[in-house]
């Protein structure tokens, strides 16, 4: 007896690793999947994800017509924290901070045909994450998603409250409800996460698939040192007669640092005040402005000095004009010869009224050849929200440079570095200028101090202090500290406040660029 032909009714859907030739179409589909097309990921990115990451880009074809794909990255998700957008988290789109040694899978894209969504190419594709996840032991899959219906909400809901409705069934967000629908878990919200989606009004939804068959390294907590050197040099004022002369006093400082071979060496704020011994003002105001002259010189000088002497370099605030605005501005000069900037982003009320410094709106956390750090310049480090964003971001040094007018401004910032080392477990370097300008009116003289201060457990030194120089004298320090203790802290210490907090009982939003 025959068998009945079924042929003409069979459909087949096939999951499979996405190949150069798929790419037109899913960008296509991409475009045709997302609400607003400029979300969506171009040839180029494809291209990059295939070439760095293959396995973790799967396309579905029906019957032999591709219809959806998802695109993902391994990273050690420690190193970003819920604090990050889409761009920080994929390299720019292109995922070459990939890190296949990393614990955590990282979605970015899921995109589907709108003809084709009652087939469940979604769930389809997060099944096929799931089993990419176990395959390769990751802890975690981890990814942001999009609320695009909160702008109908946002004139009378927080996005954490819209959140919170639609968690709890009283409003309906199709993307939401299906990423809870497969097993996910709220992380958190972000703000600013993708700046093209305007439905979502740029905040996502930070979700989280826990491995349930993940089997931790048995090393994971003991993995081997990662040793950092730390400078700090108490840099002190003196009267000096040109540029010349200032240049040949920070190369000496330099120097010594890197024949320790440190890492950074870390100059107090306020530096360049030096500079005016020799330009002849006398009003603060103009003073200031003054100083906004030699920014090329200072740019030029400690790039060239990061690069010769093959160490990351923080100096404290230079002032700078822009727009006819002035700002205190700290610098990293990386040894590659790249330059980040931090705006301070509180000013002092002596600085508001006599130089009309303006504050800064963004936290820059910055990449290193030794890990993320930041940079909180003097009166910012009082501010313990801005330690923890920075740690959230993936920060796990915080270099405070400073210039107190008197003792009591010293002990201020050196209760506050140790404060910050505690509650937001990271190592916190300070160190303060010192010396004065006898010949320059209306300027100060300088109360000196400097250290390094981590968390208190058995892992840090007694006290919490790992080098410290309070006695207001030139002193430039050298100590070691440890990224893989702050890990294994923040994961198993005596106590673990990062872990432990509440982050939904406090307010906490991003410093963004306004």
């Amino acid at each position: 007896m025959e068998s009945l032909d079924v042929s003409s009714y069979e459909n087949q859907i096939t999951l499979r690793p996405m190949e150069e030739k798929d790419i037109d179409e899913v960008v296509r589909i991409a475009r045709l999947g997302f609400d607003n097309p400029d979300i969506a990921f171009e040839r180029k990115h494809y291209e990059s994800h295939i070439r760095i990451f293959p396995a973790g880009q799967i396309c579905v074809e029906f019957n032999g017509q591709i219809i959806g794909s998802s695109s993902s990255l391994i990273v050690n998700y420690e190193e970003y924290g819920d604090n990050h957008s889409i761009e920080e988290i994929c390299g720019g789109g292109y995922i070459t901070n990939h890190d296949p040694y990393g614990k955590h899978l990282y979605g970015i894209d899921v995109v589907v045909h709108p003809e084709y969504r009652h087939l469940k190419i979604g769930r389809r594709l997060y099944e096929e994450r799931r089993k990419l996840c176990k395959r390769l032991n990751l802890k975690s899959i981890i990814f942001g998603g999009r609320i695009p219906n909160y702008h109908k909400y946002a004139k009378r809901l927080t996005a954490e409250e819209y959140v919170e409705q639609v968690r709890d069934q009283n409003i309906y967000d199709p993307v939401l409800i299906f990423q809870l629908m497969n097993g996910f878990e709220i992380r958190g919200v972000q703000a600013n996460y993708l700046k093209e989606d305007d439905a979502s009004l740029k905040y996502a939804t930070i979700l989280e698939w826990t491995n349930p068959d993940y089997i931790p390294n048995k090393d994971e907590l003991y993995d081997n040192a990662k040793l950092v050197q730390v400078s700090t040099i108490q840099y002190p004022l003196t009267t000096i007669g040109s540029f010349d002369e200032f240049a040949k006093r920070c190369e000496y400082f330099i120097n010594l640092c890197s024949k320790r071979r440190s890492d950074f060496a870390v100059l107090p704020d306020y530096i360049t005040n030096e500079l005016l011994s020799y330009v002849g003002e006398t009003i603060p105001s103009k003073q200031a402005r003054k100083l906004t002259e030699f920014t090329d010189d200072v740019l030029q000088l400690f790039s060239q000095l990061s690069v010769q002497y093959s160490i990351n370099i923080i100096t404290g605030s230079q002032f700078i004009k822009c727009k006819d605005e002035l700002y205190s501005v700290s610098f990293l000069f990386h040894r590659n010869g790249k330059i980040d900037q931090q705006y301070k982003i509180h000013v002092p009320l002596e600085e508001r009224k006599w130089f009309g410094v303006k504050p800064g709106n963004k936290l820059n956390v910055m990449d290193t050849d030794k890990g993320k750090i930041a940079i909180l310049t003097g009166y910012d480090l009082l501010f313990p929200e801005l330690t923890l964003q920075a740690v959230e971001q993936g920060a796990v040094l915080i270099f405070s440079p400073f210039a107190a007018k008197d003792e009591q401004e010293y002990w201020r910032m050196k209760y506050c570095a140790q404060s910050r080392a505690i509650e937001s477990e990271t190592f916190v370097v300070i160190t303060g200028l010192s010396g004065y300008l006898s010949q320059v009116p209306r300027t100060d003289s300088y109360y000196s101090g400097a250290g390094i201060y981590s968390p208190i457990d058995i892992s840090f030194p007694d006290k919490g202090v790992v080098i410290e120089n309070n006695q207001h004298s030139l002193v430039v320090q050298h100590g070691e500290v440890d990224f893989q203790k702050i890990k294994r802290n923040r994961m198993a210490g005596s106590v673990t406040p990062l872990k432990d907090r509440r982050s939904n009982f406090y307010f906490s939003s991003s410093l963004v660029e306004q």
